[in-house]
């Protein structure tokens, strides 16, 4: 049976259980920005047409992805060679957009300070910061 894609409130709900993940708006209400730490995983704002989520990719998965999928786009107002926009029109499989939010929410936690990410990864194990589920031919 396949999974009804993530709405936005469920893709919200996703980012948010991420461990210690919280939300901000630096950008004023209607831009919701994920962080762990003071770092940003994810920002969720609406345009026009749909809902868009931007989240932090590999430069390598950031092409494949937006070759595979017609609603993963180059980051809208970010570094087109790391983060994604990915359009919340349905057609990005559940899975797949759960798996891009715990790829953006591990690389940033790996960027963060020696002492945070081996206080992260005493608390909730080593996935935390190892959890990259995409890798190219290694």
């Amino acid at each position: 049976m396949l999974k009804k894609p993530l709405n936005y409130i469920q893709a919200k709900e996703y980012a948010l259980s991420q461990p210690e993940a919280w939300r901000d708006y630096p950008f004023g209400k209607s831009v919701e920005v994920f962080k762990i730490k003071e770092k940003m995983f994810g920002l969720l704002f609406a345009t026009k047409d749909h809902r868009r989520f931007n989240l932090k990719c590999e430069p390598e998965e950031a092409m494949i992805l937006r070759e595979i999928f017609p609603a993963v786009l180059p980051g809208y107002h970010m570094n087109k060679m790391h983060w994604n926009t990915i359009v919340l029109d349905g057609t990005v499989p559940t899975g797949e957009l759960q798996r891009m939010v715990d790829n953006s929410y591990t690389l940033v936690v790996r960027s963060l300070k020696k002492t945070e990410k081996l206080r992260l990864s005493a608390i909730y194990g080593e996935r935390i910061i190892e959890g990259l589920s995409f890798h190219s031919g290694d």
